[in-house]
Parts: C-alpha cells; sequence; structure tokens
C-alpha cells in the first residue's frame, strides 16, 4: 500500500539518522519522522509520500522514549543546527556509532574492529568558530543559522553550542549596522554590503578574531566599527575584513584585509602554539580534538625514524602534534594562508623536521612520489567529499606502512576505504569522535595497514 500525502498513520520507530529523524517502516515501507526516537510509537502526519519512502511529522506520541528530553534551545526544531537536542546524549552518541558502523559495513563493506567512541565531555559552548549570516526581514534585522534545506535566516545570536561572547559581537554588529546605515547583504539581489559575521576565538588562548563578510572592498567607519568591538569585548585580538563579491553559497572570499590587530589569534592545541588565520582550518571543538588526534597518533605507531605525508594539513596540526615521534613531516595544503600558518607553527614550536608544501594534494603526491619520497605513515585529513580516488591510488603507489584517515562524513570514509581495500590496505581499526555534540556530524579516524599480498 503505498502513503500519500497528508495521511494519518501509526508507526513504530526503530531507528534514527544523523538529521534527528526517527525511521520505521510501514507496510515494508521506510518513514522518516523528524525529532522521532527509536523505541517510540508515533501518530504521523505525512508530508512527503515517495515511490520508495515517505516522510513525515510527529503529530502525537503515543509512547515516548526515556530517552526523550526537552531542548534549552529556544529555536530548536527551526534552526539548522542541531539535530539531537530532543533526546539525551547516551541515545545521541549510540545513534552516531550505529551510523558509522553501518557506514562501513554498507558503503565501505568492511567491518573493521570498532573502539569506543570519543564522546564529548562538554556538549554545549565548545564551538571555537561560528559563521553567522546576516539578513533582513522588512526593518528586521536577523543574525543566526539557516532553516534545515533553506536559506531562510533564524535569529539566534545566543546560539548554546557556541561561547557567551559570540552573542555580545553580534550585538555591537547590530548597533553598527543601525547607526550607520550598513545596508545588508540580499542574496536574490546580489545587493548589500554585509554578508556573515565570522568569528573565532582560542578556546586555550581566550583570544577572539573577528571577520565581517563584505559584498565589496570596505565598510563604513571601519574605526569605529573596530572601536565598538574592543569597547565590547576585551578578548578580541583581531579584525579582519573579508572580501566575497561572488555568487556563491561559500561563505568567505580569498581576500582578507586586517584593519585591527595582527590578523590572526592563536591557541594551544595538544601542547603546541597554534597561529590561527581567518581562512585557515582549524578544529572547532578543541578539547576533542586533542582526543582525535591521541588516537590518531596511536594509530601511526610512530618510533621516531618514520617519514610522514600529512596530506591535506592545513595549518599543520596533526603532523605537527605527532613530529616529535617522527624522523620527518611532510605536509601539503592548497590554501596558501594556511601553508604560511603552518610554516609560522613550526618554527613558533621549534620544530625543525617539518616541510609544508602549498599545491593539491593529487599533485603533490604525485610529485613527491616522482622525486622517490617514500613515506612510512601518510595521514588523510580531506574534506567532507573525502578524496579523490587519483589521490588514493597515488598513495597506494606509495606502499606507506599504514594510512591513518581522519574523516568528518563517514560515507565518504567508508567508501575510500573501501577503494583502498581495492588497493592493498586494509582497514584494521576505527573509531569514531564526538567533535560535534547535538548536531548531526561525527569525526571518524581509521587505521589501514598494507596487506600482505601488496608488499
Amino acid at each position: 500500500m503505498l502513503l500519500n500525502k497528508n495521511d494519518k498513520i501509526e508507526i513504530d520507530i526503530d531507528s534514527c539518522g544523523l538529521d534527528g529523524s526517527g525511521v520505521g517502516r510501514y507496510e515494508g515501507m521506510a518513514v522518516f519522522v523528524r525529532c522521532a526516537i527509536p523505541g517510540e510509537k508515533i501518530r504521523a502526519h505525512i508530508i512527503k509520500a515517495k515511490k520508495n519512502y515517505a516522510a513525515g511529522k510527529i503529530e502525537e506520541i503515543i509512547v515516548s522514549s526515556p530517552d526523550r528530553i526537552e531542548s534549552p534551545c529556544p529555536v530548536y526544531g527551526r534552526c539548522g543546527g542541531c539535530s539531537f537536542g530532543h533526546m539525551k546524549y547516551e541515545a545521541e552518541i549510540r545513534a552516531k556509532e550505529n551510523h558509522v558502523k553501518e557506514c562501513f559495513r554498507r558503503i565501505g563493506g568492511l567491518n573493521p574492529e570498532f573502539e569506543e567512541t570519543l564522546a564529548a565531555k562538554k556538549i554545549y559552548g565548545y564551538r571555537n568558530k561560528a559563521q553567522f549570516p546576516v539578513r533582513k526581514d522588512g526593518d528586521k534585522l536577523l543574525m543566526g543559522f539557516y532553516s534545515p534545506r533553506t536559506h531562510r535566516v533564524i535569529h539566534c545570536p545566543g546560539c548554546l553550542l557556541q561561547p557567551p561572547e559570540f552573542e555580545k559581537i553580534l550585538g555591537v554588529f547590530e548597533n553598527y549596522i543601525n547607526e550607520f546605515n550598513v545596508p545588508v547583504y540580499d542574496e536574490e539581489s546580489g545587493k548589500g554590503l554585509i554578508r556573515h559575521i565570522y568569528l573565532r576565538k582560542g578556546t586555550a588562548s581566550g583570544e577572539i578574531a573577528v571577520c565581517p563578510v563584505i559584498n565589496g572592498k570596505s565598510l563604513p567607519a571601519e574605526d569605529e566599527l573596530v572601536k565598538m568591538l574592543t569597547a565590547c569585548c576585551e578578548s578580541i585580538k583581531t579584525v579582519v575584513i573579508n572580501e566575497n563579491p561572488e555568487s556563491t553559497n561559500v561563505v568567505t572570499g580569498e581576500k582578507c584585509r586586517t584593519v585591527y590587530g595582527p590578523g590572526y589569534i592563536t591557541d594551544t592545541l595538544c601542547g603546541l602554539e597554534f597561529r590561527l588565520s581567518p581562512l585557515s582550518f582549524y578544529q572547532v571543538n578543541r578539547d576533542q580534538a586533542e582526543r582525535l588526534y591521541g588516537k590518531a597518533a596511536e594509530y601511526a605507531c610512530l618510533t621516531g625514524k618514520e617519514t610522514v605525508l600529512d596530506l591535506y594539513c592545513g595549518t599543520g596540526t596533526i603532523g605537527l602534534t605527532m613530529a616529535k615521534n617522527a624522523g620527518r613531516i611532510i605536509g601539503v595544503e592548497v590554501i596558501p594562508e594556511a601553508i604560511e600558518d603552518a610554516g609560522i607553527n613550526a618554527e613558533t614550536n621549534g620544530i625543525e623536521n617539518a616541510r609544508f608544501i602549498c599545491a593539491d594534494a593529487s599533485k603533490a603526491a604525485e610529485e613527491l612520489k616522482t622525486e622517490g619520497i617514500k613515506p612510512d605513515v601518510v595521514i588523510l585529513d580531506p574534506p567532507r567529499k573525502g578524496c579523490a580516488r587519483e589521490v588514493l591510488e597515488t598513495v597506494a603507489e606509495m606502499k606507506p606502512e599504514r594510512i591513518v584517515y581522519v574523516s568528518c562524513d563517514p560515507a565518504t570514509l567508508a567508501r575510500d576505504c573501501g577503494i583502498f581495500r581495492e588497493l592493498g590496505y586494509e582497514t584494521v581499526k576505527a573509531a569514531a569522535c564526538d567533535m560535534f555534540p547535538r548536531t548531526g556530524h561525527c569525526e571518524t579516524v581509521a587505521c589501514l595497514t598494507r596487506s600482505f599480498a601488496s608488499r
């Protein structure tokens, strides 16, 4: 029996996706219901009906799960940032563990040893970075996050996942925009000036970088803006203007201009000091990043002699935290500012056995192979889309003994590990690390070793 839009059905929820939707079956058809929890019986109102699945919303909870809680966020359900605010954290961890295992099994055809998930000790106030879109709704100024699957901004300057200083800084921008009549960007027309407010805080250092993203080259009364910001929050170390005149979903543009301070902040991670420019990648949860990198170092099994190739190295964080136990580190990153920061980070920490290359990962890996460089360990930490197949093939041709793959998307990780198996590498261990509590994201690190047949 096919379901139709506006049907009302009773259904038992037996699993959960990372978007926070419970999943049940109605006469064999999968039905996805937002904010439903495994173990619940609900009455659902069908809002979308396709041939092979349906989506619904809760009309009534007939049997409630003991894992259900009331979210403390006033915009939960309207903002697209969090997926698991309606359930206990222990249930969220179970859902993420199951998702990671299912990805490996279903997508990669793999069943490695899964180690205990590194659950977060702090589930609120953990993010060190936020990008707030700025929009107008009539005369109302909106700063917050996008509603799920839309570009409609939900006003939420006081997000519970962010440091409390961020809300104060957004209040300054609200006053500044109103006082100086700063035009706000409109996506449809492409007109307006201020697009996003990008904030970053060093968790250990306490230093804050403020980076308005604008559709132009300058803001009105920039000196006054700096005075307003620094008067509001003494932790602000730098203010940088980022220019993004393109019609794109990408938040930041390529050009930055410093109007106050040094143009970067610093933070301490795994005992090392790191310099962070606005365009540099840095894990948003510093405390969990230390645990993740500790697990990656455990998987690397370094003895002090190895050559380690760190592809997608960003500001060098993973490789540099392993440098004291390696023979040499070679980091590769495509963003010039990140490579500049990586070199400075190595110098700041007195690390002399690290070399950094600004290049695309596939080209750099091929170049290193032609140079005859044979890494013993390769670290991969690619974007969400994972690695291009040519990167995987080039890495396998280098024949490292171990590959440590860090991923923010277990689906692309499982896919790439499946390809590595074809290329002679077995995924022997994996561990999920919850870098992003309350949200539908989960970091995973996997250990791959060269099989005997490929030696």
